[in-house]
């Protein structure tokens, strides 16, 4: 089926108290936001499914353009923070989204929206979705002013889930390097700690228990001083009332899974020493890891679990309309667990899981894979009237 592909432009207030991004966008008092709308030629469609990610755009990716191939409107839209989440704020990205439904809406001639949440934008979505049935948010985990519950957020027909955690705060938590022991220096490490000491390979794995137990624990104490560090320096900004606002940090090491090394702990069909962006051990010290760069307050945002409300296992309990779950069998980024436990936390009455079988993160090099998603969503689409 032949497909086309059209730019979609919305320009809103930038309405914010200093420069958070580099360049013309927001920086000139208003904030722009890109999307692509694929669609097949000469097939209408009065049902729009939007893919959003907080940091990413989604257009490249296989199921966006498979669905429209398969004949379904699709835009992939992106935030004001696409392709550099350094300083983004969870509750701006709310806000773009819900641009993007308004425009699909009143503009477009949309009369259904369904949420496509791939990976991180599954949080993305479901707090969207969230906020719109309940609307509640009036400001940032750290504490400034954004009016998510003013905002009119108009609610999705339905959302999908599709190999999407829990949310970015939890996977980074679950990812963090516990052995890291200074802050300012990588090469600091605790060695009974460090999964990647000199001479290791996936042999060392199985872990035990009382390792696992141990990991874990240690994880969460490295997030928890990396986030008392946070709310110490915006404390100390905020007291000294000058014009210095807000501050970037480098945070270490942050992909050292146990899972990626030893496929026994939440196993599926991934291999181990290997993860969705390559190598573990590299990833972990590399410049694409989870949470590298951050300001002060995107941290409480979209990276501490104690602050994000990002967090499908918090908003999904929340959410009424239709909900299908697709979790890939072979998923080599997000963990085992964290469909399964979405799903089981979802208010909707009508729900629905379906695993593909085999199917890495991304569909890479998996036509079966991706074929099967694709009729999966459009037969459970279509059972709605949504296709």
């Amino acid at each position: 089926m032949e497909i086309s592909f059209e730019w979609k432009h919305i320009t809103l207030a930038a309405n914010r108290a200093f420069t958070e991004t580099y360049g013309f966008n927001g920086s000139q008092g208003l904030t722009h936001l890109e999307g692509l709308l694929i669609r097949p030629v000469d097939r209408p469609s009065r049902t729009l499914l939007i893919f959003m990610h907080p940091a990413s755009t989604l257009q490249l990716l296989p199921l966006p353009r498979a669905m429209a191939q398969a004949g379904h409107h699709v835009l992939c839209a992106g935030s004001r923070y696409q392709r550099n989440d350094t300083a983004l704020i969870m509750e701006n990205v709310l806000l773009d989204l819900g641009a993007f439904i308004r425009a699909a809406k009143e503009d477009w001639g949309y009369d259904k929206i369904v949420l496509g949440g791939w990976s991180g934008g599954g949080s993305l979505t479901m707090l969207y979705q969230s906020q719109a049935e309940h609307p509640s948010i009036t400001e940032t985990p750290a504490g400034d002013p954004v009016d998510v519950a003013g905002a009119d957020l108009i609610p999705a027909d339905a959302v999908l889930s599709l190999a999407a955690h829990i949310s970015r705060a939890h996977l980074l938590g679950e990812w963090l390097d516990p052995s890291v022991r200074n802050e300012l220096d990588p090469d600091d490490r605790d060695p009974a700690l460090d999964l990647y000491h000199p001479g290791y390979d996936t042999r060392d794995a199985p872990y035990g228990a009382e390792f696992l137990t141990r990991f874990r624990a240690a994880q969460a104490a490295r997030m928890e001083r990396i986030t008392n560090r946070v709310l110490e320096q915006l404390d100390s900004l905020r007291r000294q009332a000058g014009k210095e606002m807000e501050r970037p940090f480098l945070t270490h090491r942050t992909l050292a899974d146990p899972r990626f090394l030893d496929p026994t702990i939440e196993p599926n069909g991934r291999k181990p020493g290997w993860c969705f962006l390559g190598d573990p051990e590299t990833v972990n010290s590399g410049p694409a890891g989870l949470g590298r760069f951050a300001t002060l307050r995107s941290w409480l945002s979209q990276w501490s679990p104690a602050h994000s409300r990002a967090n499908s296992a918090v908003t999904a309990p929340l959410v009424s309309v239709p909900f299908l779950a697709i979790e890939c069998g072979a998923d080599d980024g997000v963990p085992q667990s964290h469909t399964g436990r979405i799903f089981a936390a979802i208010g909707s009455t009508d729900r629905s899981m379906s695993v593909i079988d085999d199917a890495n993160h991304y569909f890479v090099n998996q036509p079966a894979q991706l074929a099967e998603a694709t009729r999966t969503v459009g037969n459970w689409l279509a059972a709605r009237n949504l296709g």
